[in-house]
């Protein structure tokens, strides 16, 4: 009898070996035979998956960010049982740094994939519908915050919401680029937080033990 196949988990696995190159040489100069020879497997059988490179980087971008999601819902379900929408707020964006090589590896992947959309409406699609999805969610948590008397309600809009993820993202680049210490990063998004809240915080003092923690993981 054949020997059944899991085609979902043979393109995971194909996109995992995409992640490692990006960690290590990038994706800009690799190709599908590079892809295929780090997954020990052959060209043809990569083209049965992904057709082309961009096929792979569109792939390779929606799982990992399934994985950063689940990585933001487990760190939530780890706080209070009833957090409040600052600690869910902060935890996400704490999600979208690279604090790991996990999630190193797929900022690395997300960039070669913003760089190529830039160009293509096709692949610039996939930001165009997920980025008001994650606004909503983060203008949601802000709306419930200023109903709790948790944040000034003028303040509880989209565009604040925005300029909080242009913010955790523009972050994010600095410290692949090395320009920020991960540290740091948290320590600014805490500083941002604080000034939205219009209170002094008191998590700015996580972030090293955060990135500890990360590196452990």
């Amino acid at each position: 009898m054949p020997k059944k196949v899991d085609h979902e988990a043979r393109r995971q696995e194909i996109s995992a070996a995409l992640w490692r190159l990006a960690n290590t040489r990038g994706v800009d100069g690799v190709s599908l035979r590079d892809v295929a020879a780090e997954a020990g497997i052959s060209l043809g059988r990569i083209q049965h998956y992904f057709r082309t490179k961009d096929e792979l980087l569109l792939f390779a971008l929606r799982h990992i960010n399934q994985m950063a999601t689940e990585r933001i819902r487990q760190r939530i379900e780890a706080l209070a049982e009833d957090p409040t929408p600052r600690t869910v707020l902060r935890a996400c964006c704490v999600g979208m740094l690279p604090l790991d090589a996990e999630s190193h590896a797929g900022l690395l992947v997300g960039a070669a994939y913003y760089s190529r959309a830039v160009h293509d409406p096709a692949l610039g699609a996939e930001a165009r519908e997920g980025i008001p999805k994650l606004r909503g969610f983060f203008a949601d948590q802000l709306r419930q915050a200023a109903a709790r008397g948790e944040l000034p309600p003028e303040r509880a809009t989209e565009d604040e919401a925005m300029l909080l993820i242009s913010l955790t993202d523009g972050l994010a680049s600095y410290v692949l680029l090395g320009v920020h210490e991960p540290e740091r990063a948290l320590a600014l998004l805490d500083r941002h937080l604080d000034r939205l809240f219009g209170a002094e915080g008191a998590e700015g003092a996580e972030g090293a033990e955060e990135v500890k923690e990360a590196g452990e993981a």
